[in-house]
């Protein structure tokens, strides 16, 4: 699978949890590994992209949290 459709994964992935659930970096690991059969490293150097370009940022909140950042 090539790293441009894992990074729209889970970018679509954090979007359709806003303001249900806050997403950890595990969850989402764990979630798009099973769902498209590739590691979960690959995963992590995807999302290590996602917010370096500053679509998705990291907060804390009792927890690390993976969100979309505000407008």
């Amino acid at each position: 699978m090539e790293k441009e459709e894992v990074k729209q994964r889970i970018y679509a992935l954090v979007e359709k949890s806003v303001g249900k659930k806050k997403l950890k970096s595990s969850d989402i690991q764990k979630t798009i590994s099973a769902e498209a059969g590739i590691s979960r490293d690959e995963v992590k150097d995807a999302l290590k992209d996602l917010v370096d370009e500053g679509k998705l940022i990291y907060t804390y909140f009792g927890g690390s949290f993976v969100e979309i950042p505000p407008k």
